[in-house]
């Protein structure tokens, strides 16, 4: 019992690792797009289509991520946190596309 308690707790963590790292790379992007949307000569069609790509690679590893039964009511409001701020992301990117 004791092994499994402590396989769980490292799968917490772990998690917890994940979704951090995550929200930094969000952060990151957010800076950028509204950088982009601030000075027009940002958003070139290169700049377009490379971050395009990568909110499309954040947005599969956010939405593929299955919530374990184990996490806790934080861990599963951080996640639903992170689909929406990808899906905002998205919606801005759009926005300063244009």
């Amino acid at each position: 019992m004791q092994k499994q308690t402590e396989m769980v707790e490292g799968f917490q963590m772990m998690h917890r690792d994940f979704t951090t790292n995550l929200e930094k790379s969000l952060s990151m992007l957010e800076k950028n797009i509204n950088e982009a949307g601030e000075v027009e000569e940002i958003c070139t069609d290169e700049w377009c289509t490379a971050t395009e790509n990568i909110l499309d690679e954040v947005a599969k590893f956010i939405f593929s991520i299955s919530e374990p039964r184990w996490t806790s009511e934080e861990d599963s409001k951080k996640l639903k946190e992170l689909r929406r701020r990808i899906h905002d992301l998205y919606a801005k990117w759009k926005s300063v596309r244009k």
